[in-house]
């Protein structure tokens, strides 16, 4: 069933299915992943101190995805350095945004309109890097719908779902920033993703592979935009998150099972103190006070 029955908008997705990512897209996504390694806490410091733990940060900013995705598929995680062109051109830019004269290209990439647009870049390659993951799986598995779905979300989001281990690269320990306790808005959306282009792949959506890269790129780039323009990093799930979460997962706390309320002991109330041993107290105090007046007396009289 042909839902984008128009025919511009068919030839824009055919003509977006075959657009090439080698230069251009892949140098944005380049000089973004890196520009996002440098903004994190200690990273500047890191590249002084060791260019070359930075370096390999940096690649795996760049390469996580396919690193994590040959990892699940049981293949070498060093195949993506077998294109010596794609490293070369991710190491040169990580020299220029570390360590260019003047500190150009950091400074120009930052400037927001050219922020924009290269991040805009960097998000079209995504829709790229889900789809052939689950094209790579649905190849070996035809039928395995959830391995589609592992490998295009690991080839999509593989930088930063193995954060904690280029943390360690840097000589960082942060198990709670783990990406499957707290997902940060790129992860969900390349989960999205995955689902959708899995579903694609085994005939579950009326739609055809081009349309589909359409749509999605469309969304992704569109709604980025949007957070980067507002400066609000918040996940445009969350409203759907929470009614899913309140609804499935949310516990009352004020629940209390029936077995602690018929099986409670009864309380024995305490038995009160005696009010008359304070006041024998009292009275063997002043007994006792008496008598010893007595006998100084007596002694007196003997005296």
């Amino acid at each position: 069933m042909d839902l984008l029955g128009l025919g511009a908008v068919k030839q824009l997705a055919e003509g977006l299915a075959g657009l090439p990512m080698f230069p251009y897209f892949d140098t944005a996504h380049y000089i973004v992943s890196v520009m996002a390694l440098r903004e994190q806490p200690g990273a500047l410091e890191v590249s002084r101190r060791s260019p070359f733990a930075c370096w390999f940060s940096s690649m795996l900013y760049c390469f996580g995805g396919a690193v994590l995705s040959g990892i699940i598929m049981a293949e070498a995680p060093v195949a993506p350095l077998a294109n010596s062109t794609n490293v070369l051109l991710a190491s040169l830019m990580w020299y220029l945004v570390f360590y260019s004269p003047l500190d150009a290209l950091y400074s120009c990439a930052t400037v927001l309109p050219v922020r924009l647009v290269l991040t805009g870049m960097k998000e079209v390659t995504r829709t790229w890097k889900v789809l052939s993951g689950v094209v790579q799986a649905s190849k070996k598995y035809q039928d395995g719908l959830f391995v589609m779905i592992a490998v295009g979300w690991a080839k999509g989001a593989g930088g930063g779902l193995i954060s904690n281990f280029e943390q360690l690269v840097r000589g960082v320990w942060k198990p709670e920033t783990n990406e499957l306790l707290k997902m940060s808005y790129p992860t969900k959306v390349t989960l999205i993703g995955a689902v959708l282009f899995s579903l694609q792949q085994c005939r579950y959506l009326p739609l055809q592979t081009p349309e589909l890269m359409l749509l999605y790129t469309v969304f992704i780039v569109v709604n980025k935009t949007r957070m980067m323009l507002m400066g609000s990093s918040s996940s445009p799930f969350a409203p759907v998150e929470s009614a899913l979460y309140q609804t499935l997962f949310a516990r009352p706390l004020t629940y209390a099972p029936l077995t602690n309320q018929s099986h409670t002991p009864t309380q024995t109330p305490s038995c009160p103190a005696r009010p008359e041993s304070k006041d024998a107290s009292v009275l063997n105090g002043s007994s006792q006070t008496e008598e010893a007046q007595d006998h100084s007396k007596n002694s007196k009289k003997t005296n």
